[in-house]
């Protein structure tokens, strides 16, 4: 049983997938042992480890769910094992709504998208907020890649259970860095070119 499943698809769910006909589609990840977290492989590790951002969302003891994005160098997101993600978190805007929704409900969902090769990883989890002092060497662990700024506390997240998603209606888009090596041949070809545009015009100028 995917664990993501058993719990992403509640019975308000599995009714409107009955309505709209993907029911039984959806039973398959619904069959073997049920409870038991989804664990992560090379492939999640890998993918979450090559981010240099994603989403975050929580929900307040009100009810209304809160997304926020977390950016970093690729790697600031730490899959300390099979079951768990961990983060040094920064100063931001100081508003600390994850912060505070985490008080009272420690359910989040992340996204971790790669927008170039149209790839998405959700991930259902538990998160608690640790001060870090307190786990110097988690911290030590956390801190080895991480987001520039004033450290304020760690995150750690306990992964119940993940998805990948497809990628019909992902729209590509790319970053500098991702841009840099395609775009490398045509900087050096524009140099060529330039410097092929100022022989001519010296040997024009020759001429007169």
């Amino acid at each position: 049983m995917s664990r993501y499943a058993q719990v992403a698809f509640t019975q308000n769910v599995r009714r409107v997938q009955e309505e709209r006909g993907s029911a039984t589609a959806m039973e398959r990840l619904l069959t073997g042992n049920p409870g038991r977290a989804d664990r992560m492989g090379v492939a999640e590790a890998e993918f979450i480890g090559a981010r240099d951002g994603f989403y975050l969302a929580t929900v307040s003891e009100t009810g209304w769910p809160y997304i926020q994005f977390r950016g970093g160098p690729p790697g600031f997101v730490h899959v300390l094992d099979e079951a768990t993600l961990a983060l040094l978190d920064v100063r931001g805007n100081r508003q600390y709504i994850t912060a505070g929704n985490l008080r009272g409900n420690d359910r989040v969902a992340l996204f971790f998208m790669d927008y170039a090769h149209r790839t998405r990883l959700k991930v259902l989890g538990r998160a608690e907020i640790r001060d870090p002092g307190e786990f110097p060497e988690l911290r030590g662990r956390a801190g080895d890649t991480r987001t520039e700024g004033q450290v304020e506390s760690l995150l750690v997240v306990r992964v119940e259970g993940f998805a990948w998603n497809c990628a019909k209606h992902i729209t590509p888009r790319f970053s500098e860095a991702e841009l840099a090596g395609a775009l490398e041949r045509v900087y050096e070809r524009i140099d060529e070119l330039e410097q092929e545009n100022r022989e001519l015009r010296s040997r024009l100028g020759a001429r007169d």
